[in-house]
């Protein structure tokens, strides 16, 4: 088994099956300004530009380690293209959105035409075929999307959102179907472009925005609609502590769930999951990444390991402030720890 190259270790990690050692990646956010320098594939022209994009996300195996590459650096590509206005952000603050088309209501609701051809999806899927080709079959390539609750309070406003779920259910609903119909048509776009694996962060099905109850009733069926309706693994993450949802997040369907410190306890939501999902995580991005030395690196990667992480990788996106020798040092005490 120990000839198992970073994409078949990764595939079968998030099976669940059994492997020489736990993978250790992002499936999150990805992209640092060290290796912006690095490369000269800087944002915010990376997030349009196919060969840059391609370059970056390469550049955190290449340079860190990181056992995979993923692209986009956003949760706004869907967004945009379905009408969204989007700043772009800056060399270490990422896009987001400003406007949004649908704030008044849903009944005016119409799908772009030719979706996928509209604003920088063209570019993702290029990155895609890019990344394919370089990775070579031997080290997984993980495309990121906005998942399709994030991507529906990204067309009304999430305040908007939020009231309709108490107030309007039938807008609420109508939209989350629309959004949810947007993401199984770009994440199998994505899959045919080159994506192993599809990483599907949807911060807003959050416990701190969202009642517990409101994503058993109401967010579930449509992640599950979205896990069905796409042709390779997914992998769901969901921003604060889950710990109450850990249970519903493991019925959507996707292969894995990703999940961050705010997690106290890594074994009771392995107990919790076994069987039907494994997890990603948890180390910590902004405390330990982005603000720990490559000690508290290892510590918290250690802690993760020793709890039964079965993908090991940051909690949530990688702050782009984050020293590469943080990174490096994850991978070093995943390899430690084998030894």
């Amino acid at each position: 088994m120990s000839d198992l190259n970073m994409k078949e270790r990764f595939l079968k990690a998030l099976k669940g099956e059994e492997v020489d050692k736990v993978p250790v990646l992002s499936v999150t956010q990805t992209a640092i300004v060290e290796l912006m320098d690095k490369t000269g594939a800087a944002w915010p022209e990376a997030h349009s530009d196919a060969k840059l994009m391609a370059e970056l996300a390469y550049a955190s195996y290449e340079v860190c380690g990181l056992e995979g590459v993923r692209a986009p650096y956003c949760l706004t590509v869907l967004a945009q293209a379905m009408g969204c206005e989007v700043n772009m952000g800056t060399k270490n603050r990422q896009p987001s959105v400003t406007a949004h088309p649908y704030s008044d209501g849903v009944a005016n609701l119409k799908m772009p035409e030719n979706l996928l051809a509209q604003g920088r999806i063209p570019a993702v899927l290029e990155a895609m075929k890019i990344l394919k080709e370089k990775a070579d079959g031997k080290i997984p390539v993980i495309a990121g999307m906005e998942g399709p609750i994030t991507l529906a309070s990204d067309l009304c406003g999430v305040k908007k959102f939020m009231k309709w779920s108490i107030k309007d259910k039938a807008a609420y609903n109508t939209i989350m179907e629309f959004a949810t119909d947007a993401c199984i048509a770009y994440a199998n776009a994505l899959a045919d472009a080159g994506a192993d694996v599809i990483s599907v962060p949807d911060p807003v099905c959050s416990p701190d925005l969202m009642s517990p109850d409101s994503f058993k009733t109401d967010l579930k069926p449509m992640l599950q609609k979205f896990a069905a309706g796409v042709k390779v693994p997914m992998i769901l993450h969901i921003c604060g502590d889950v710990t109450a949802i850990i249970p519903d997040m493991a019925d959507c369907g996707f292969a894995s769930i990703s999940i961050e410190e705010k997690v106290k306890d890594m074994a009771g939501a392995k107990a919790k999951v076994a069987g039907k999902v494994t997890i990603c995580g948890n180390v910590s991005s902004p405390f330990v990444l982005l603000a720990g030395t490559p000690e508290k690196v290892t510590e918290a990667a250690t802690t993760a390991l020793k709890a039964g992480v079965d993908v090991l990788a940051p909690g949530c996106g990688i702050a782009p402030d984050t020293p590469v020798a943080n990174l490096k040092a994850m991978v070093a005490a995943r390899d430690a720890y084998y030894k």
